[in-house]
């Protein structure tokens, strides 16, 4: 993973009141959900525009930063292991801690709240982070970016399997990626050329602290966020389906003992229903989690990659990358989708066959693209590997989204998601770490990236291989089940 974020619910009585009557009315409708008609299209497209726009700005936020990469180092007087520290470990250092509890939240609160809350703790931390005067101050604001966010993708999974039926839930999905797309891609092209445009001018005074230049961007990505808030205010909270009364409308319900509450919100619950399939998903954890040490190193590195073996600034890199990976992305999505639908009619598997396939693909393409001559054909390469590694995000997020249990799909999601999180805040560390104390030249950062790719993503591929069977037994279960 993974979006924008919700680390509270409303603190003032007649917030906190509105949000629990309106938790009431869900459970309460919950039971009949299943027979009621589906919501209106209209309404389940604005959601997802809402939060594909979310995604969109946590994503560009994460691609900036990572193009910002080279300039903070010099900036700020960094080690290429505090860099890489700053770039990803700083940023779930309180996810750890509230991650699986604040996605509790998606399973018993208006979802919308949640998505909506997180959106506004998020643009307040950027913001912070565009007033930072050091490198404590920056690893703050991250290790709160990462808190906020930890909510985002549970809330929006879970929202948007109720708004779209079973049929459509793949498409959706694959439009959720946009998201994505549009971060990655705008954050490279735009974040280049302000990052260059920025060095040229005097370093700003801001409210009486004086930044960087390029800080300014980390200003302007706040204000942002305060009208992606107000767009997922305005989502109209579907009714949760799949909830059978009496016991499981209880369950999700807030209206328990202190006791049980406390137990829910530990992800206790979850676990023992992951443990309970862990044939299937101790192996897609895996794989992911393997797979996003590389992925999320390789994307922070990038930049100071082509500027360290190519010679290349942020402006020239962006405007060659963008375009490839615009091209890429889009092309990642319809692929995905296509491809697990086309697989889908021969495989009860095909989610998890694509994501292994798809996987092995990536590898082939991480380990060879810093190898390349020249720097059009190493990003030429990067990109061909995102295609397949979006591709790939698709059969992912759908096969969690198929064998979660619905009371606790937040949960679940959180749980699986956060292996993603963590182990790909992970990468950029990890990267940082081979490159100072193995490799030892800062020029020959390529060979840091290369021993990652080949030592982590063949075992990733494994993992993902070894998950069809099972998966393809609990898929055959639930349609036992009629589910």
């Amino acid at each position: 993973m993974a979006g924008a974020m919700a680390p509270t619910i409303p603190d003032d009585g007649v917030a906190a009141i509105a949000a629990e009557a309106e938790a009431g009315r869900e459970s309460g409708q919950a039971a009949q959900a299943s027979t009621q008609a589906w919501p209106k299209a209209s309404a389940a497209w604005f959601a997802l525009f809402a939060i594909v726009f979310a995604t969109f700005l946590n994503f560009f936020d994460q691609t900036v930063f990572g193009m910002l990469a080279q300039r903070v180092k010099l900036d700020f007087g960094l080690s290429d292991e505090q860099l890489g520290f700053l770039g990803g470990p700083a940023s779930v250092i309180f996810f750890v801690v509230v991650g699986i509890p604040l996605a509790r939240l998606a399973d018993i609160y208006p979802r919308r709240l949640v998505l909506a809350g997180g959106m506004l703790a998020t643009g307040t931390v950027m913001a912070l982070g565009g007033l930072a005067q050091g490198f404590g101050q920056f690893v703050g604001s991250r290790m709160f970016l990462g808190a906020g966010g930890s909510a985002h993708a549970p809330a929006s999974y879970s929202l948007l399997a109720d708004f779209f039926p079973p049929q459509k839930i793949t498409r959706a999905f694959a439009v959720l990626q946009f998201g994505f797309i549009g971060g990655t891609t705008v954050g490279v092209a735009l974040g280049g050329k302000l990052i260059v445009w920025l060095a040229g001018i005097k370093d700003p005074v801001v409210l009486g602290l004086h930044v960087h230049s390029w800080q300014l961007i980390l200003l302007g990505q706040g204000a942002l966020a305060l009208v992606a808030a107000a767009l997922l205010l305005m989502i109209r909270e579907p009714a949760r389906r799949g909830i059978a009364p009496p016991m499981q409308v209880q369950s999700a319900a807030p209206r328990q003992g202190l006791a049980q509450r406390m137990l829910t919100f530990t992800g206790l619950d979850a676990v023992r229903a992951i443990h309970a399939r862990g044939r299937v998903y101790y192996p897609l954890f895996l794989g992911l989690a393997l797979a996003a040490i590389e992925t999320f190193g390789l994307a922070f590195w990038r930049v100071p990659f082509m500027i360290r073996t190519y010679g290349w600034d942020e402006g020239r890199i962006g405007m060659v990358m963008a375009p490839m990976l615009l091209v890429s992305s889009v092309l990642g999505v319809f692929l995905g989708g296509a491809f697990v639908e086309w697989m889908a009619k021969r495989h009860k598997d095909a989610n998890v066959r694509c994501a292994a396939i798809l996987f092995s693909l990536v590898t082939v393409c991480a380990i060879t693209s810093p190898l390349m001559p020249t720097g059009e054909a190493s990003l030429a390469v990067m990109a061909l590997g995102g295609m397949f590694g979006l591709a790939g995000a698709v059969p992912q997020n759908a096969a969690i989204q198929r064998i979660a249990p619905n009371v606790m799909r937040g949960q679940v999601t959180a749980i699986y998601l956060f292996m993603f999180t963590f182990f790909g805040a992970m990468g950029s560390f990890v990267v940082g770490v081979i490159a100072q104390r193995v490799v030892g030249v800062e020029s020959e950062l390529w060979k840091a990236l290369v021993i990652t790719a080949a030592v982590l993503l063949p075992v990733a591929t494994l993992s993902m291989i070894l998950a069809i069977r099972p998966y393809r037994d609990e898929v055959l279960r639930l349609e036992a089940e009629g589910r």
